[in-house]
């Protein structure tokens, strides 16, 4: 193990995929020696008062081990029962390794409605924040047993639930162990000339194109979703590294330097300010199902002038969603630009997209306002 330097960072979220604790090249089996290796670093990181929580994957990993069955499909009625049987036997190899080192560990099985909606977001942050208080290492994993694809309430292989978890409880970084060692300008398995991007500044348009598809057969995720829980973090205020997560002491080559541990995996740098608790509430409980559709004026408004959403600039309106809950705001290019609390359901909204204001009261008999979005409601992307 490496001599660990100071580290800049006090509290890190870690969240370690299929591809990492799972054994290749078809992931069907947890990877021990992987998985002893990553505790004996987060250990190495708790004697130097750092706080972590893990997310882990490899439930299903580990029902295919329970249950001796490796040539089961990938449906989620599959997947279900796996991870049904095999979530206690992941946790128990957690409790033994880490018991080993004298810590305490907790389990959570979270899913994205636990974090939608505002009063179970702050019991699962203060719950979090306590365990952490003391001394625990609070270890954290999707509920596949109850999530659903077809509805858009999964994470994707956990990137997207570390990054809700990292803004939840106001980490200082989000480590995501893959089986690559970041984020290249190409395929590095398609085109030779391929290199390592070892920091972005900003998770933009031309970001986003380096994504692709990369999603494998035993997992969820794959680098776009790596991309948008960046965008989501960075945007919070908060540091990402993506590195690979099989090479010698990752963890702690990864967050002994804010460069990404000199030349180790791709930092993407944090925005210069963090958002309010309130504002990170909002980022991490965007409803999947929600979408409105604006013209340019409205999104130059938005964007540039940082004003309201008016109903005069709505032109569509997707998804069944209340007056209360989180929803995008997208371009005319098909671009996320925002997301918001909406003051209409989609059916009221429905009714009264491009009218004025002063039509609201006209059209639907009744009013809440006369915007759809209010500023003070709305986060920019």
């Amino acid at each position: 193990m490496i001599d660990h330097q100071e580290s800049p960072y006090k509290r890190i979220v870690i969240k370690a995929g299929t591809s990492v604790l799972t054994h290749p090249p078809d992931h069907r089996t947890l990877h021990r020696p992987v998985i002893c290796g990553l505790v004996d670093q987060i250990a190495h990181l708790r004697d130097q008062s750092i706080e972590v929580l893990l997310v882990t994957s490899g439930a299903v990993a580990a029902g295919r081990e329970a249950l001796g069955r490796y040539d089961d499909g990938y449906d989620i009625v599959s997947r279900q029962v796996l991870a049904a049987v095999g979530q206690s036997r992941l946790m128990g190899v957690y409790q033994e390794l880490f018991a080993s080192h004298g810590i305490e560990t907790a389990q959570a099985l979270l899913t994205a409605a636990d974090l939608s909606h505002r009063p179970s977001y702050l019991n699962v942050r203060n719950t979090l924040r306590r365990l952490l208080d003391l001394a625990v290492v609070p270890v954290l994993n999707e509920n596949d047993v109850v999530a659903v694809d077809e509805i858009g309430e999964v994470f994707g292989d956990n990137d997207r639930l570390s990054a809700l978890l990292a803004t939840l409880v106001d980490a200082d970084l989000l480590l995501i162990l893959t089986d690559i060692e970041g984020l290249y300008t190409a395929d590095p398995n398609l085109d030779p000339d391929a290199r390592l991007i070892p920091w972005v500044e900003e998770v933009d348009s031309g970001i986003e194109s380096l994504a692709g598809g990369g999603l494998n057969p035993w997992a969820r995720g794959g680098m776009p979703t790596k991309i948008d829980a960046a965008r989501l973090v960075t945007k919070s205020g908060i540091a990402m590294i993506m590195c690979n997560g099989l090479a010698e002491d990752a963890v702690l080559q990864a967050v002994s330097h804010r460069n990404g541990g000199q030349g180790f995996g791709t930092l993407f740098q944090p925005s210069a300010d963090k958002l309010e608790a309130r504002k990170r509430w909002m980022l991490s409980a965007m409803s999947l199902r929600g979408e409105v559709f604006v013209d340019a004026g409205a999104a130059s408004a938005l964007e540039t002038d940082h004003r309201s959403l008016l109903p005069a600039g709505v032109h569509e309106v997707k998804g069944q969603f209340q007056r209360g809950d989180i929803i995008y705001i997208v371009g005319m290019e098909g671009r996320r630009i925002a997301c918001g609390i909406a003051n209409y359901a989609a059916e009221d909204l429905s009714r009264i997209s491009g009218l004025h204001s002063h039509q609201i009261q006209g059209a639907l008999g009744y009013h809440y306002g006369q915007e759809v979005v209010h500023r003070n409601n709305l986060v920019l992307l």
